[in-house]
């Protein structure tokens, strides 16, 4: 298997992943100055819950994940992360 980068200059080759690292920079890395790395994975850890369990969602009709899950997936045995 080999990896296939993205082109220099192609950031819509892999618009999921630009739309990640935007998001990210933009909510955690511009905002704060860390002082560890434990710091850095901390505030990463609670900004992730939010993100995809409390945040609503373009894609999922502005619901939140959980909300979704709750809503078309009673049968399911899926847990959401507390």
């Amino acid at each position: 298997m080999m990896i296939h980068y993205i082109q220099p200059g192609e950031p819509n080759q892999n618009a999921y992943i630009e739309r990640f690292n935007r998001t990210y920079r933009e909510e955690i890395l511009s905002l704060y100055v860390f002082q560890s790395l434990s710091e850095v994975r901390e505030i990463t850890y609670w900004w992730m819950n939010d993100y995809n369990e409390l945040r609503p969602h373009d894609a999922l009709g502005d619901l939140t994940p959980a909300d979704y899950m709750n809503r078309y997936t009673r049968n399911s045995t899926y847990e959401m992360s507390t």
